[in-house]
């Protein structure tokens, strides 16, 4: 039988497939469907930033009469009951999902600045999570803050939480960095233990019918593995944290490229909304039968198998890439 096991934050895993922050692990017994078809680890849907300053601040009264209420109020939060649950009920269900399970459970943290909030990362630890995501989720608009202000944000970040916690601690990532492969490294300096790629901004629609701006969250297709399949590979033995692939996982062959470009592991969230946890199933099993098929002893084998680092012509991954893609286009177009 070939070993399917993998090793992920300094946790040994069952299998690379770990549900990634999404409504899945809102409830206890999905947690626990999700474990019994077959996923590896769950990381928990995010607490946010603004959660944790309207508990430690009492900002409940600003929270629901919208002091400074137009867009561009700096102090701005969203409604009170627009958040799932507070930072108490976030840690009892940590504690909760630890006690009813065996697979790792991962606490997520959703801010965009240092700060006393990071603080609750300590919570987080104590509640029994084997490990934290910062998912550090935001979109500079500030036509006077540079890129190299926001990098030092990022790392100031995760420097701050890695001096309170033992626990190993991720990094969830977008693509929006002028120098991806630089910052990464200097992250991974900086004391990630993983870095996760990517993280997806939810785009803003505007609503004709009453003139307003409406959040449209669409769910990924298999389209969406393309970026942080190439970002992994590229990345791939250059760093010392692991990488995990987010993103566009909806079959097995996805899980299995994420693997050969250097990923530990493949996360699921779109999919399994979709089709139900139990697709994990589906997925496992088509993965094993693709290893015996061609001779794998183990998912350790395969991993980075096809990274920048491995193949014959890295350049492949880079600018060759890009003019071969284009040049196809057009022959096609031709033909």
């Amino acid at each position: 039988m070939v070993d399917i096991s993998t090793k992920y934050l300094n946790l040994k895993l069952k299998s690379p497939l770990v549900v990634s922050a999404s409504p899945i692990s809102y409830e206890l017994d999905d947690i626990k469907r999700a474990e019994d078809s077959g996923a590896a680890a769950v990381v928990m849907y995010s607490l946010f930033e603004e959660q944790l300053l309207e508990d430690k601040y009492e900002l409940f009264h600003h929270l629901e009469h919208h002091a400074e209420s137009h867009a561009e109020a700096l102090t701005y939060f969203p409604e009170a009951g627009e958040f799932l649950v507070g930072p108490e009920e976030y840690l009892t269900h940590i504690r909760r999902a630890k006690e009813a399970t065996e697979i790792p459970i991962i606490g997520s943290l959703n801010g965009i600045s240092p700060g006393g909030w990071i603080d609750f990362a300590k919570q987080i630890e104590d509640a029994g999570a084997d490990a934290i995501e910062m998912n550090i989720y935001d979109i500079p608009t500030e036509t006077d803050v540079s890129g190299i202000e926001i990098e030092n944000s990022y790392v100031e970040i995760l420097k701050e939480v890695k001096e309170i916690v033992k626990i190993p601690v991720a990094i969830k990532l977008s693509p929006f960095f002028s120098n991806l492969s630089h910052f990464a490294k200097r992250l991974d300096d900086g004391g990630a233990d993983a870095l996760v790629l990517f993280n997806r901004f939810y785009q803003p629609d505007f609503d004709l019918e009453n003139l307003e701006v409406k959040p449209h969250i669409l769910l990924s297709t298999p389209h969406a593995l393309r970026l942080p399949l190439r970002w992994i590979a590229i990345l791939y033995g250059k760093l010392q944290c692991d990488l995990a692939g987010t993103g566009g996982v909806h079959k097995y062959t996805d899980a299995l490229k994420f693997l050969m470009a250097g990923s530990r592991v493949a996360m699921l969230c779109s999919v399994l909304l979709r089709e139900g946890v139990e697709i994990i199933k589906v997925i496992e099993k088509g993965m094993i039968h693709w290893l015996e098929e061609n001779e794998y002893e183990s998912v350790e084998q395969m991993i980075g198998s096809m990274s920048q680092k491995n193949v014959d012509h890295p350049h492949e991954f880079e600018r060759a890439q890009y003019m071969k893609a284009l040049h196809s286009v057009h022959y096609h177009k031709h033909n």
